[in-house]
């Protein structure tokens, strides 16, 4: 069983998107692995919920950009002004600089804002005139995408998708969350009282790192990355980055369970939303193969 501060931020979360606990558990454990989160699907299902639920509930600073077609690289990264007091010019911060950022709807921005956003996710820093700035420390970002059948909408390279620890899909709720929706009774995140604070995320992050991993398990791990690129004939099976993601998330999932150490249960409770992005058509075949490879 999770820890009861854990367990607390899963319900307060659960109180404002209904009946997506599993959705929930799987973005907190992209959280404590310090991956950035990528959710994908159809308008008004709760994305921009879930990220705001989640940059609250941590009581992080939380900023939200809209993608459109004309974001600029410098809209997100900020600009050097002139000021002409000092006769110098000085870096303005762009939305960027926060500990949460939300890129709503990304796959409408340009590839040279997406490069700009790569960088940040890839490197936590972003440059300006040639010069680097640091970004805030924890730094997540949580991004959301319409399907590609959507107007105006492009798929992501294969790059930027593969700086995504995670992509989830919320769904349709079932029928009882959705009434308790209609009914009202889910509350809005505004109203969520911060549980733990930076600080408190950085020590947890610490502890999901630390949860102890058998060489049997990142056997077991390595023997998925290998089917996984048998099975796919493009040669774009899991990577030596993915597989580190995939202990990553499996360590931060043993955490959330309250175990000290990572199972293989751990691993496939987190690799459908580690690996289908990265997989493309052979993704189902990957997940096919998990019980013979216990």
């Amino acid at each position: 069983m999770s820890s009861p501060r854990l367990q607390q931020l899963i319900s307060a979360i659960g109180q404002v998107l209904l009946g997506k606990e599993q959705a929930v558990r799987l973005a907190l454990a992209c959280l404590l692995a310090r991956g950035h989160l990528l959710i994908e699907d159809l308008p008004g299902m709760g994305k921009t919920t879930l990220a705001e639920a989640l940059a609250r509930a941590f009581g992080l600073e939380f900023k939200r950009v809209s993608f459109t077609s004309d974001l600029l690289p410098a809209d997100l990264t900020g600009i050097n002004v002139f000021d002409a007091g000092s006769a110098r010019f000085h870096f303005q911060p762009g939305p960027l600089f926060s500990q949460v950022l939300l890129a709503d709807e990304i796959n409408r921005a340009s590839p040279r804002t997406q490069s700009a956003l790569l960088e940040a996710m890839a490197a936590g820093r972003v440059s300006v005139d040639g010069v680097s700035h640091p970004l805030p420390e924890p730094f997540l970002v949580i991004a959301t995408q319409n399907g590609l059948d959507q107007v105006g909408t492009a798929p992501l390279p294969e790059s930027q998708l593969d700086r995504f620890l995670m992509r989830l899909s919320l769904g349709y709720p079932d029928r009882r969350a959705e009434l308790d929706l209609l009914s009202g009774k889910a509350l809005p995140p505004a109203s969520l009282e911060p549980l733990l604070d930076g600080a408190g995320l950085l020590e947890l992050q610490r502890r999901a790192a630390a949860q102890h991993c058998s060489s049997a398990l990142l056997d077991y791990v390595l023997d998925l990355a290998a089917f996984s690129r048998r099975a796919d004939q493009a040669g774009t099976g899991l990577s030596p980055r993915a597989c580190q993601g995939l202990v990553a998330a499996a360590r931060a999932w043993s955490l959330l369970e309250g175990r000290d150490h990572v199972t293989p249960a751990d691993v496939q409770a987190v690799l459908p939303a580690v690996a289908e992005h990265r997989l493309a058509g052979s993704a189902a075949t990957l997940l096919a193969g998990v019980d013979g490879l216990r």
